[in-house]
């Protein structure tokens, strides 16, 4: 009956190396290609066996004439819905396994400075969930870079002003440098454990129509051999070069000397003693202003240099 169901909603499962490898929907015509399928008590995970069994429970549909008391279903109506609708059923969820429960609680909730297991979490609650812990675990130990390094530019710094602004000028590029590099590094790691875990499926890009802004001459795929728009990849590799790459750096460069002037705008208002105690803040605000209409210029060229880059 697990089978039955894994093969209606399409289940992703491993499958053996003399067959291919890698993951592939569940189909009970060719379950002796999948690895574990001997073994009815490791084939599926707990979570994948709740999915199974809610997904029944959702699809249970009436018969004509059936009726629950003073509930009357139309024939073919969805049972469960329905009566969760009228307030009869409150809640529907899957009861906790004990024994796996405990076996988390030791390697997961109770260990110290060890890995999470990860393969255990998602086999228990679900990829959603073991997702979300590989993106905490991953941003936590990610966090210590920063930390560490802006620990030594505070202990280094010296009192006066100057040499505060310089640290956090200092401080920031190296956020801005940090940042990227964590985003790339996750969508690497996510991918990663997208496709150990089977959710990793045929990019949609791969089905869907080109953009409405790519322009090109019509040819013949020599791959699909299917009409296509082909624009050569020279053309787009100049217009990066003469036209995105010095675009984006004035960009950066305007931002960075306006932060400049507003810090020595800033040591400028401190200098004066008898100036009110609110236009001290004035620079600050100035630059959260200036950053703030930046943020909305650069987002629409950074939309021109895409419609562009695709012709």
């Amino acid at each position: 009956s697990l089978l039955r169901g894994a093969d209606e909603i399409g289940l992703r499962k491993p499958v053996k190396a003399e067959f291919g490898g890698g993951m592939r929907s569940f189909s009970c015509e060719e379950d002796y290609i999948y690895e574990n399928i001997e073994n009815e008590l490791y084939f599926f995970t707990s979570q994948e066996r709740q999915n199974i069994i809610r997904y029944w429970l959702e699809n249970l549909r009436a018969k004509q004439g059936e009726a629950l008391h003073n509930i009357h279903f139309l024939e073919g109506q969805p049972i469960i819905p329905e009566l969760a609708a009228r307030g009869v059923i409150q809640q529907v969820f899957p009861l906790h396994e004990q024994r796996i429960l405990k076996r988390l609680m030791k390697s997961w909730v109770q260990a110290i400075c060890e890995a999470q297991p990860l393969d255990e979490i998602c086999d228990y609650f679900g990829v959603k969930i073991a997702m979300y812990f590989a993106w905490l675990g991953f941003y936590t130990s990610a966090m210590v870079y920063p930390a560490v390094f802006g620990s030594i530019l505070y202990t280094f710094t010296e009192s006066d002003q100057t040499s505060q602004d310089i640290c956090c000028v200092v401080f920031a590029i190296f956020n801005v440098i940090w940042s990227t590099l964590f985003l790339e590094e996750w969508k690497r790691r996510g991918a990663e454990f997208a496709y150990k875990w089977g959710t990793l499926d045929t990019p949609a890009e791969s089905i869907e129509e080109p953009r409405p802004q790519f322009r090109g001459v019509k040819r013949i795929s020599p791959v699909t051999s299917a009409e296509e728009f082909y624009y050569p990849p020279w053309k787009r590799l100049l217009f990066q070069c003469l036209v995105s790459l010095p675009v984006c750096l004035a960009c950066l460069s305007f931002v960075f000397l306006i932060m400049l002037g507003c810090f020595q705008l800033q040591e400028f208002v401190l200098s004066i003693k008898e100036l009110p105690r609110i236009i001290r803040f004035l620079p600050k605000i100035v630059l959260a202003v200036i950053v703030t209409t930046c943020d909305e210029v650069y987002k629409k060229i950074a939309y021109w240099l895409n419609d562009m880059g695709a012709w």
